[in-house]
């Protein structure tokens, strides 16, 4: 067996004993689950125990890797931020609304 090894999100690792490489995308400590993504975008679930049994190397991205579940996760939730800025600019546009709505009050006077 090779050198245990934390779960690492984000981290690629080298499975010599199926000669499979992937990389952790959550640790779930309150369940003691390791979610990994494979290179061919298969995702697995392993318990910690599951995890201890492997034997991993250390291994870096692939070459030509698209991207994992968890970049494309992170790239959203980016997208989500600029959307809500996007609402406080609306905001700030039906503010605008009330500023005219206060000048026309001020022509009828």
């Amino acid at each position: 067996m090779g050198r245990e090894y934390e779960p690492t999100v984000g981290q690629w690792y080298e499975d010599l004993e199926n000669d499979e490489t992937f990389q952790v995308l959550r640790v779930d400590e309150d369940r003691e689950i390791v979610e990994i993504q494979h290179l061919d975008g298969d995702i697995e679930e392993l318990d910690v125990d599951g995890w201890a049994e492997l034997d991993l190397e250390l291994s870096e991205e692939p070459e030509g890797w698209s991207g994992s579940k968890a970049e494309k996760d992170a790239e959203e939730e980016d997208d989500d931020d600029w959307d809500d800025d996007d609402e406080d600019d609306e905001d700030d546009d039906d503010d605008d609304d009330l500023d005219d709505e206060d000048d026309e009050d001020h022509d009828e006077y």
